[in-house]
């Protein structure tokens, strides 16, 4: 072969060689793409929790962590007591759910539900920040999903079509309730008629006076306008109290580094204090000064109205207690009743 034909040769042969290696490089990091679960859209507590969360994650990530949110439980058939078990399992990602919806796989989360445990605000805010909540947590860590943090979500009030100031005034009435059956015996030791059914079919039995009210949140009882449509009396009775959580599948905390589970901690922790503020303001006295100026009749049980409510559930109280755990129980007791 001529010279400087076996040079050129032997220097394209060269080249080609070192092309398989500048191809080797590695790309940069892709994104990840997470699912986010609630319950409920963001006009509610919940739903603005998961939105709060999945914004801060992406900005703090610079749009690394892209997070989706999916309100409504769709990716739990539409059912929030299925949301726990799609987020273990890994049909969710992230979540944050209720404690009276998830209560369902994790008994322990009954805990705020137990009827007129939690006096007020300020003790649900001290009852998620003691020890308590450190308790519940490792609860629900055996039970599957990782929880990051905790926030209020409010108090359970009573919406009906007529006024309600004694147990007494409760015999008979039938009531739209969620499906949790602490829930339940809470109104049927008050002598009323819980019935599940959706917001369309509760529409339809209260016009037809079939339906005499339901148990709902304040934020709920605004945001759905049911006193324009017949239950103009709003009962704060505070019968039970409810939590957010915030959670991670397992698999997927396992899977972080140090830095993207701090990252995602504090973001859930941000969060939670962003929509714990939110719960209040959307049941404190201004807020039912609005819903009077609308049209509702709002009635506020004092500590001492409260007390026949109760008295009369004080056997669901103590049939669900050990349920529930007697350890957590008095911890709880003791959390709510500590000077503040």
């Amino acid at each position: 072969m001529h010279p400087r034909i076996h040079s050129l040769f032997a220097g394209a042969l060269g080249l080609a060689l070192t092309l398989p290696v500048l191809a080797e490089t590695p790309p940069p990091a892709a994104a990840s793409e997470w699912k986010l679960s609630t319950a409920l859209g963001p006009a509610y507590p919940e739903g603005k929790a998961g939105e709060i969360w999945a914004t801060l994650l992406r900005e703090r990530s610079q749009g690394r962590l892209q997070v989706t949110l999916f309100p409504g439980a769709t990716l739990a058939q539409r059912d929030p007591a299925r949301e726990f078990a799609a987020l273990r399992d890994g049909g969710i990602d992230l979540a944050v759910g209720s404690a009276a919806s998830w209560a369902v796989q994790v008994q322990a989360l009954n805990l705020v539900a137990l009827p007129w445990l939690v006096p007020d605000a300020e003790a649900l805010d001290a009852l998620r920040q003691s020890d308590v909540a450190t308790m519940l947590a490792a609860r629900v860590e055996a039970a599957g999903v990782i929880p990051l943090a905790w926030a209020s979500g409010g108090f359970i009030e009573l919406a009906s079509t007529r006024a309600i100031h004694a147990p007494s005034d409760l015999n008979g009435l039938a009531l739209r309730a969620s499906a949790s059956l602490l829930l339940r015996d809470t109104l049927l030791a008050l002598g009323a008629r819980p019935a599940s059914m959706s917001a369309e079919n509760a529409l339809a039995a209260q016009r037809s006076g079939a339906l005499d009210g339901e148990v709902t949140s304040v934020a709920a009882y605004r945001i759905s306008r049911i006193y324009a449509v017949g239950m103009t009396h709003l009962l704060v009775w505070g019968a039970q109290a409810d939590l957010l959580l915030f959670a991670v599948n397992r698999r997927l905390w396992d899977g972080l580094s140090d830095t993207d589970r701090e990252l995602v901690r504090q973001a859930a922790r941000d969060a939670a204090v962003d929509v714990s503020a939110l719960a209040r303001a959307q049941s404190d006295t201004a807020a039912l000064e609005a819903l009077t100026r609308q049209g509702a009749t709002v009635t506020r049980l004092t500590a001492s109205g409260k007390q026949p409510f109760r008295e009369a559930t004080r056997s669901v109280y103590e049939r669900w207690a050990p349920v529930i755990g007697a350890d957590l129980v008095r911890a709880a007791e003791a959390a709510v009743a500590a000077p503040r």
